[in-house]
């Protein structure tokens, strides 16, 4: 498994580079939520398990493996403050 190294601050952007070789070491379920949120951002599990096609399960894991490569990020939903959406650091 390889390592990688935090951001020293989350809200400075990746450039588009550093993002593109983050992205292409992850499994290919990480890659395609990245693309869904490319389109439409943001959006909560559920949304990206609908336009993505895929589980549940697989988006969450997804997810889990972009957020620790830092190549997204959360909030709260403003419509529904139980739901986290998702976006892309970018």
């Amino acid at each position: 498994m390889s390592t990688t190294s935090n951001r020293s601050d989350a809200d400075d952007p990746l450039s588009q580079t550093e993002f593109r070789d983050r992205l292409r070491e992850l499994p290919p379920s990480a890659k395609l939520v990245a693309k869904v949120l490319e389109t439409e951002t943001p959006l909560s599990q559920g949304q990206l398990a609908e336009e993505s096609l895929l589980p549940d399960r697989t988006v969450r894991y997804a997810l889990n493996r972009l957020e620790e490569d830092d190549l997204v990020g959360s909030r709260y939903s403003f419509r529904d403050a139980r739901k986290q959406v998702y976006f892309l650091n970018q």
